[in-house]
């Protein structure tokens, strides 16, 4: 006899903030609790001799640009230079290498000037962001938040993408618990096209799809500010957004009340996905809108954070039509993560 969800039919589901289609076909999975990390990210490491980003090492780093608490050795988070930079933070004035007319047959060159920069989220080693106590998470977000607001005052730099990889499998080279952030001259394809589909669906509906996203049987837990939800057509198994309940606009406007209550929700997020799902390494993305944004532009355009365990991989079909292909119901990840009780 057919298990339910074997006997389930597949449904094709668009997203109206991505504007992506996502194929869930569960006759691909077992159960969806028994959809767990096969190769979890380590909880806990001794550091190396020499791990740049702990505290007493602060000489093997890039340059640093600020920490907090300010000129403090007992730091708490600190904003460092990457040292492999994929952007060059030296504008070249003499080069040529801007070739993006109408005339040009083929391809667009822009000289490589932007910022590419770590967030050092602790000082200890073997401490994770979901270890940290709601107010210290808002310290790391708050952090995020100055070097934007820094990064804005770049002309040049027209889209700012904060994102965490946590484990090996997910990017991370360093076992250090830290995340990124990338200034960019450009404003990136995926970013356009979200921000169209919002504009669309504003027009459409008269309503932000961030601010009318569906939480029928798809909520996984609320604050006072942010709800935590698996989207509607969430492309990956056991994705996750965090979404603030206000209709703004950029990241860069969280203040201290709400940078907490965000970090209490993230912290209780991570703790979940990690004990439902074996410790999985993921990665978290800030979704926001361009520094440069038309005033206009604010009537559909919020941004969220996504978080998204990484379970399956991209396969040739993904990477050939854009569109994904998900074993897992929305709506059974969602009810399998709230039945994870978490206080803090």
């Amino acid at each position: 006899m057919a298990s339910p969800v074997e006997s389930r039919r597949p449904e094709l589901r668009k997203d109206s903030v991505t504007n992506r289609w996502v194929i869930f076909s569960p006759a691909r999975a077992k159960r969806p609790s028994d959809f767990q990390s096969k190769s979890p990210a380590p909880s806990s490491s001794d550091p190396p001799q020499t791990c740049p980003f702990c505290i007493g090492q602060e000489h093997h780093c890039a340059p640093e640009i600020f920490r907090f608490p300010p000129q403090n050795s007992d730091w708490k988070v600190r904003v460092i230079h990457n040292l492999y930079p994929a952007l060059s933070r030296d504008k070249d004035l003499d080069s040529s290498a801007s070739l993006c007319s109408d005339s040009l047959v083929w391809g667009c060159l822009l000289d490589g000037y932007g910022f590419h920069d770590v967030i050092i989220e602790s000082p200890v080693h073997s401490v994770h962001l979901s270890d940290l106590i709601p107010e210290d998470v808002a310290q790391v977000l708050l952090a995020y938040k100055k070097r934007i607001l820094q990064l804005a005052g770049d002309d040049s730099i027209k889209y700012v993408q904060v994102f965490k990889n946590h484990g090996a499998s997910a990017g991370a080279s360093m076992t250090h618990s830290h995340s990124q952030m990338v200034g960019l001259p450009v404003i990136p394809p995926s970013v356009s096209t979200r921000l169209d589909s919002m504009k669309q669906y504003f027009n459409q509906t008269g309503k932000c799809s961030i601010c009318d996203v569906p939480t029928k049987d798809l909520l996984v837990d609320e604050s006072v500010h942010f709800i935590s939800v698996v989207p509607y057509a969430a492309s990956f198994p056991f994705e996750l957004w965090i979404v603030p309940r206000d209709h703004v606009s950029h990241f860069h406007e969280l203040d201290q009340e709400k940078a907490v209550d965000l970090g209490g929700l993230l912290k209780v997020t991570l703790m979940k996905m990690s004990l439902q799902l074996n410790k999985p390494p993921f990665n978290f993305m800030i979704h926001t809108s361009p520094l440069q944004a038309l005033e206009s532009d604010s009537a559909y355009s919020h941004w969220f954070l996504q978080i998204v365990p990484q379970l399956s991989g991209v396969g040739g079909f993904e990477l050939g039509t854009g569109c994904y292909i998900n074993p897992v119901f929305p709506e059974d990840a969602a009810k399998i993560m709230r039945e994870v009780n978490i206080s803090i």
